[in-house]
């Protein structure tokens, strides 16, 4: 595997689609270095740098970029992928002020914290930011309540990001995915078994339902290779244009936007 000369941090990296694109941009040429709280082998082998950190917290998202920095000549593509919160089947009422700390320092803080480290070198390299986002930053879920805002405000201030950095070389885009193929939709505890949930259903063997049960024009969840591909996309140099966007994968999921 040929190295670009190019330098990537990815947030939220052990698994789905954080793996997926520690894994596109390492076979393109990248030197990665990944943050997540959990470590796996795999991630282990794909990253030139991993590094075990709550992204949560106020230090986290800086700790993994310094790392960064201290490994690399600088960096060229931060993606925030970090990301969640758990589903909240009685709506508004049932999310505590805690529980809305916790999905914005994940969701959004991580982001904002990552960022404010990284553009420095972003700036000096003309690099890219790529926030992975939600389509419930527009189809906003009651037992999603307090990820959807999140979600919603993270697009918001990818656009204001390309506005500020963009005459210096500096492209900002979000993903908005629909459902994908992840533990989030098939594992217990998650989206999957609250939609289950609130359709009355068993979860068990619901994850082959999800398609129609979230009104899936094409018929099938989005894999995490799928998003992976858009990063590279966003970042080939293909479309230099493309700044300040939501670009949304989901299937056909969102009817209007």
């Amino acid at each position: 595997m040929s190295e670009n000369g190019k330098f990537a941090v990815v947030t939220g990296a052990s698994k789905g689609i954080g793996l997926a694109v520690v894994r596109a941009l390492a076979e393109d040429g990248y030197r990665v270095a990944a943050g997540a709280r959990t470590i796996s082998a795999e991630l282990k082998d794909l990253a030139a740098l991993a590094v075990e950190v709550d992204l949560a917290t106020p230090d986290g998202p800086g700790r993994l970029v310094d790392a960064a920095l201290g490994e690399f000549d600088g960096i060229d593509l931060l993606v925030n992928n970090v990301g969640g919160s758990g589903p909240r089947p009685g709506g508004f009422l049932s999310a505590t002020d805690e529980d809305w700390q916790q999905t914005f320092d994940l969701t959004l803080w991580s982001a904002v914290r990552a960022t404010r480290a990284a553009l420095p070198s972003i700036v000096a390299r003309r690099g890219h930011v790529v926030n992975i986002g939600s389509v419930n930053s527009r189809l906003a879920l009651p037992f999603l309540v307090d990820y959807s805002a999140a979600k919603a405000a993270l697009a918001n201030l990818g656009k204001a990001l390309a506005e500020e950095f963009g005459s210096q070389g500096v492209r900002v885009n979000t993903i908005a995915p629909g459902p994908v193929r992840t533990s989030v939709w098939t594992e217990p505890g998650g989206t999957g078994e609250a939609l289950a949930r609130q359709a009355g259903l068993p979860f068990d063997g619901f994850v082959a339902d999800i398609p129609a049960a979230t009104n899936l024009s094409t018929g099938q969840m989005t894999e995490p290779d799928e998003v992976a591909a858009l990063v590279l996309f966003l970042v080939s140099g293909k479309a230099p244009n493309i700044s300040g966007s939501e670009l949304v994968i989901d299937g056909g999921m969102l009817k209007q936007v």
